[in-house]
């Protein structure tokens, strides 16, 4: 196939020969980089080892955007994996999830899915709620405030997102 190719393109066999080479390296090279990361495994709560706290939340995520209150779920395990779910029964609004390596956010109303590995982008600030209520401090530009018993509320001052909510004991 690749000596029709460059047979009729007429070049020399020096130039066929490069032209070769680089389609082969885009080939092996180019082709690694659009490696999309796989879907996380569904969450079943009913496996041991979750913890679980339910409460109510209130999400404005942004200034010109409506409040949204709701009902949020959030479910921890020792080995890093978390799942936060920000719902207006019986509809999802927000559906993140995240292990030691990856993380995904769904929004569903929105038809709306990011997925990543490492650490996750500031913006996605219900995937930073699990660390946020154990102890660690807030993304940049984010503000996080434990109120008294178990309220919590965090903004982000420049794009107007507020997240406040609360734990039932």
């Amino acid at each position: 196939m690749f000596k029709l190719f460059f047979a009729k393109r007429g070049g020399s066999r020096s130039d066929n020969h490069k032209l070769l080479c680089l389609l082969w390296s885009l080939l092996l090279f180019g082709g690694g980089g659009c490696h999309t990361v796989p879907p996380l495994p569904p969450v079943s709560l009913k496996d041991p080892g979750w913890s679980l706290r339910q409460g109510q939340a209130v999400w404005q995520r942004n200034r010109r955007a409506p409040e949204l209150a709701g009902e949020v779920l959030l479910a921890t395990r020792e080995d890093g994996r978390a799942l936060v779910q920000f719902s207006k029964p019986p509809f999802p609004l927000v559906v993140a999830q995240k292990t030691a390596e990856s993380w995904e956010v769904r929004i569903p109303t929105q038809n709306q899915f990011y997925s990543g590995r490492g650490r996750p982008p500031a913006r996605l600030i219900w995937l930073y709620l699990p660390s946020l209520l154990s102890g660690a401090e807030p993304p940049k530009g984010w503000s996080w405030e434990k109120q008294e018993g178990n309220h919590w509320h965090l903004e982000n001052h420049s794009t107007g997102e507020v997240l406040d909510g609360y734990f039932a004991e």
